[in-house]
């Protein structure tokens, strides 16, 4: 089954397109020269980038072929006179008709015209904590939007360096989802502070959740009430960015780093770690990968799975190389190519 991959980098797209995921063909730069840091498919089909730009700000741009893209005119918007800047488009998320936006500085915004116009959802973007929200290294940003597929008004978003917030009325009210999890940036209050790296859902039960954090890999069964620390097998502190989950079998894949001074793997041993048991125990698969020292990151965008039967894999590089793997993890190859820093890697289609 065809299967096509976007990857995004602080210089352009590329995408990636294979009819048996063993060959591949590969066009871009597309968007040449912007930041891209996030791929979506609008409720209609059509295809999305975010952009960023230090000069320019963030856009959405569209497009029904991956070839033709126009930008969004009336894309997410912070009022002139707020005090807040646009400066990067990090996520979607449909839910319904709905599709939802993360962005940077860290905020919500949602469409219910198949991305055509922007709003924000004020309750999330304005919320009691909201003068305390403090960035991490990557900046303030709203990067993990999570839908419960059986009920759309039930959502999670993941905010750097703040935390998990929930709701169940489909953004009217948010709360806090932290509890068990060790407060990265330490304030005069303890609500606030999570580095929250990435989240991910079961898909046929979104209660059950794992989380890659600042300050390593956790796990909730009822919906980040509570979370419990799972990291047993993974070397150095448990710090890394990216967190994917099979689909059919429930493998959980990271790639960590060795701290949040030194974000780099462990020793130079490049390895994406697994998991068959929810994360209660991590090995090693590293088959395919660098054998000499790599000082290369994944960062949170930049690690996807396809959901195909016999699980496909990718992750992106800081160092602008692209590993893919069609079981499950257990080997890995290269994409033949270098491209600049790598932000992003989305299965667009299969």
């Amino acid at each position: 089954m065809a299967v096509v991959v976007g990857i995004g980098t602080v210089k352009g797209a590329w995408f990636a397109r294979s009819e048996d995921r063993r060959s591949w063909s590969i066009s871009g730069p597309h968007q040449r020269g912007w930041e891209v840091t996030a791929f979506g498919r609008s409720p209609g089909g059509d295809y999305l980038l975010g952009t960023g730009s230090t000069w320019y700000g963030a856009a959405i741009h569209r497009s029904p072929d991956l070839e033709e893209w126009e930008q969004v005119v009336a894309g997410p918007a912070y009022e002139a006179d707020g005090g807040r800047k646009l400066e990067r488009i990090w996520s979607f998320a449909t839910a319904g008709a709905r599709i939802f936006a993360g962005v940077a500085e860290a905020g919500l915004f949602w469409s219910d015209d198949d991305a055509a116009t922007w709003h924000p959802v004020d309750a999330l973007n304005d919320h009691a904590t909201r003068d305390r929200w403090q960035p991490g290294l990557g900046g303030l940003a709203l990067h993990r939007i999570v839908v419960d597929p059986n009920d759309p008004e039930r959502i999670w978003v993941a905010i750097s360096a703040v935390g998990v917030f929930a709701t169940a009325d489909g953004g009217n009210t948010w709360e806090l989802r932290n509890n068990g999890v060790e407060i990265a940036a330490p304030g005069d209050e303890d609500d606030i502070g999570y580095c929250v790296h990435c989240i991910v859902p079961d898909p046929a039960n979104p209660d059950r959740m794992w989380r890659q954090e600042h300050r390593g890999l956790f796990r909730t069964t009822n919906g980040g009430v509570d979370w419990e620390r799972i990291q047993e097998g993974i070397p150095g502190s448990g710090f890394g960015f990216p967190i994917v989950r099979d689909h059919h079998t429930g493998r959980l894949f990271v790639v960590p780093l060795e701290s949040d001074e030194y974000r780099t793997p462990v020793d130079g041993n490049l390895a994406v770690y697994v998991s068959d048991d929810d994360g209660d125990h991590w090995v090693a698969s590293a088959r395919g990968l660098p054998t000499e020292p790599a000082y290369v990151g994944v960062l949170r965008g930049a690690m996807d799975g396809d959901g195909l039967p016999a699980a496909g894999v990718y992750f992106g590089t800081t160092g602008g190389e692209v590993y893919w793997s069609t079981d499950r993890g257990e080997s890995w190859s290269r994409l033949p190519m270098t491209v600049p820093r790598i932000a992003a890697v989305k299965v667009l289609s299969t």
